[in-house]
């Protein structure tokens, strides 16, 4: 399995989390909506380049970390992040 580095861009009202797969170009992407304490986690994008290494896993571990790190909740909008919430019940205390 390669090395996934993850980066956040916060840019204040709207932010993303970046990742990249070691030996590759594409950027996996989360992006995100914040609204005071809550943060609309509204779109998960992988490129099939580096799709199937667990990017998109690895995004939302990085936002739910950060989450509990900042003490901010997550709107799960996007499909992907509310699958992940679902599989994660563990995290039902920052579902906002």
């Amino acid at each position: 399995m390669s090395d996934i580095a993850i980066t956040h861009l916060d840019q204040g009202a709207r932010g993303e989390y970046h990742a990249r797969v070691e030996g590759n170009e594409a950027i996996g992407r989360l992006t995100y909506e914040r609204k005071g304490d809550v943060v609309v986690a509204d779109h998960t994008l992988v490129p099939t380049e580096i799709g199937g290494r667990g990017v998109a896993a690895e995004l939302v571990k990085a936002l739910v970390a950060d989450a509990r790190k900042f003490g901010f909740k997550i709107v799960p909008q996007c499909t992907y992040v509310e699958a992940a919430f679902r599989r994660h019940p563990e995290w039902a205390d920052l579902r906002a």
